[in-house]
């Protein structure tokens, strides 16, 4: 469930980086919750070709969060309203523009 929130969360970020039809087989796994065999019907694609396309399309999304960090960062800013202390905030946002 978890890996689930985190790649939707990814998805949301950098969606507009994957092909249509990632987005597509993302979606309807991930958010419809749609099996590999459904899609591979709707697609008319082998189970296969789905699972690798998904695969593929987690490995884009961890890539570009390795490289971008829009994932942490956003989970640091939010943390930051938490924190009363000024300089602790401060501590954080220099933490993030350093990268």
């Amino acid at each position: 469930m978890k890996d689930y929130v985190y790649y939707n969360d990814l998805f949301i970020i950098y969606a507009s980086l994957l092909t249509q039809n990632e987005r597509e087989t993302f979606k309807d796994y991930y958010q419809e919750d749609l099996s590999l065999t459904e899609i591979s019907e709707n697609k008319s694609v082998s189970r296969a070709a789905v699972q690798k396309m998904i695969k593929n399309v987690l490995d884009k999304l961890n890539y570009y969060e390795s490289k971008l960090h829009i994932y942490k960062n956003n989970k640091k800013l939010e943390d930051c309203l938490s924190i009363n202390d000024i300089n602790d905030i401060k501590k954080i946002i220099n933490e993030i523009l350093e990268g």
